[in-house]
């Protein structure tokens, strides 16, 4: 199912079976990308990372954080959505942002890096709706077929009937509410987008972090430690 011979280490078994009957949909991509590659486009994240999310166990996501697409600056995406390299510096102002909301929300100092790793490794799943964009051109791979693959996950999360948090900032996430189906197993928390053209619009004091662990709490699951290392 991977989208090139480099992204092609097995996908967690729970997501196998969720993305099941996809394969024309990868197939579309990965055509797509390869013809792109054999153009001279500069594909972001690096193969490796691009199916990342699908590798982290499906059945362990407590907490989905949706993003648009990858950050289109070479060296910064790791197939997270808004997490960088660990070595990359300034930080992205949407993330330094959402720091800034962590702090206030959780008291949590901001960390220097930008490596989500710790949060994915404790049941946060960060995910783009499209996994892949050119070098220096956001939003370029929108329409390329990404949309189908990652909607399809959003549905899968939602109907497994165990606790999820899905955090959708700003109106390209929201429009992906409904697949979510808030009831006894899931909810929702909306606001703005970290960015700065939208953060001081209600992103700022919207308290995601410690209202994503209310909420996990109250369907009987373990909150998130926020803090990175």
């Amino acid at each position: 199912m991977g989208v090139s011979d480099e992204a092609s280490a097995p996908l967690d078994a729970g997501w196998e079976r969720a993305l099941e009957g996809l394969e024309p949909q990868f197939a579309k991509v990965r055509e797509e990308l390869v013809a792109r590659r054999r153009g001279g486009e500069q594909i972001l994240p690096e193969p490796h990372h691009v199916l990342r999310a699908f590798r982290q166990p499906f059945e362990r996501v407590r907490v989905l954080i949706l993003g648009q697409d990858p950050y289109p600056t070479p060296g910064h995406p790791i197939g997270l959505s808004f997490a960088v390299e660990e070595s990359v510096r300034p930080l992205p102002k949407s993330l330094n942002n959402i720091f800034k909301e962590l702090e206030s929300d959780c008291s949590v100092p901001p960390s220097p890096h930008g490596d989500l790793t710790g949060w994915a490794d404790q049941g946060v799943l960060m995910l783009n709706r499209v996994l892949t964009v050119a070098a220096g051109r956001p939003a370029s791979h929108r329409g390329i077929g990404w949309e189908e693959i990652t909607e399809t996950a959003i549905r899968a999360l939602a109907g497994r009937g165990t606790p999820l948090v899905a955090i959708l900032w700003g109106a390209e996430a929201r429009r992906l509410q409904p697949l979510l189906h808030e009831g006894a197993n899931t909810q929702v928390i909306v606001s703005p987008h970290p960015s700065p053209l939208s953060a001081y619009r209600g992103f700022f004091g919207s308290r995601p972090f410690s209202r994503a662990n209310q909420a996990l709490e109250a369907m009987g699951a373990a909150p998130v430690d926020w803090r990175l290392r």
